[in-house]
């Protein structure tokens, strides 16, 4: 997401334009990915990111890790088979209806992302027969996405959704209330639903400077918040065992799994953490 604002034809206000003088959330990430699907500015802006925490490469893969696995133990586990997942960026295998499709042939994910060109991309290599779809939209605006014909005609919301909010909450800034967005769709889902969230905590630890400097540098969005006002976003919902948590000590799937204590945990596994809510009422 970039906070650079246009107008689309659809009336929204946050959509960027598709000059190419400036790098992309979507396309950045792509590029540390090692991704295809992005543009010399972007491949500078990897740079930027690297040169201030070698390890970015592997806290992107460390997110990508979570998304499946997040996807994976709401299908299997908890059985959703509908995703709304927002800020989706560029195709990179594995995609969230590949983990989802793979233990339930019947899911259906509904991608929403702010960058046209995810959409011309995505559109080729998401939007597979009826289990997937890609609508341009910003979290910014979620009674747009909410009322979005592609999405409503796709997805249910009289059953239970998964929104998924993967790297993407750190974009908004506090001015534009991360959480009242959050609450603004989850308020439209129905009760059993779930949000799942990665985010950029601010505990002191250098890699979390570092990757917040980089990315504001590049990108000009980017800000790690503290552990009371992430937590401070779930409220009205459940935040499930074991609460907001680094990546690498996340296993709801398996509660008896070893988990590292966080002094052993490598730099780039204190940048990022992760979080499950549900909405009982």
């Amino acid at each position: 997401m970039t906070p650079t604002e246009g107008t689309s034809t659809q009336g929204q206000k946050y959509l960027p334009d598709l000059g190419l003088s400036r790098p992309s959330t979507a396309r950045v990430y792509n590029a540390i990915l090692g991704g295809k699907d992005n543009f010399e500015i972007d491949r500078q802006a990897a740079d930027v990111f690297l040169a201030n925490l070698p390890q970015a490469r592997e806290i992107a893969w460390e997110n990508r890790d979570a998304l499946i696995r997040g996807v994976e133990y709401l299908t299997g586990t908890v059985g959703i088979d509908q995703f709304l997942d927002i800020g989706c960026g560029l195709p990179i295998t594995p995609n969230t209806h590949e983990a989802a499709l793979g233990l339930n042939p019947a899911a259906r994910v509904a991608y929403v992302d702010n960058d046209p060109i995810v959409l011309a991309h995505g559109r080729a290599l998401l939007a597979t027969g009826h289990s997937s779809t890609v609508t341009t939209a910003d979290l910014r605006e979620p009674q747009h996405i909410l009322d979005h014909p592609d999405i409503t005609s796709f997805l249910d919301f009289d059953r239970p959704v998964a929104v998924i909010l993967v790297g993407i909450l750190m974009h908004i800034s506090d001015a534009e209330q991360p959480g009242r967005l959050l609450r603004e769709l989850m308020d439209a889902m129905c009760p059993g639903s779930y949000v799942f969230t990665t985010q950029w905590p601010d505990t002191g630890d250098p890699a979390q400077a570092a990757l917040s400097r980089a990315c504001l540098e590049t990108l000009g969005t980017g800000w790690k918040r503290p552990l009371d006002t992430i937590r401070g976003q779930f409220d009205g919902l459940e935040l499930l065992p074991p609460g907001l948590e680094y990546i690498a000590r996340w296993h709801p799937e398996d509660p008896a799994a070893p988990v590292p204590a966080v002094e052993d945990l490598q730099p780039y596994q204190r940048a990022m953490m992760v979080a499950l809510a549900r909405k009982n009422a």
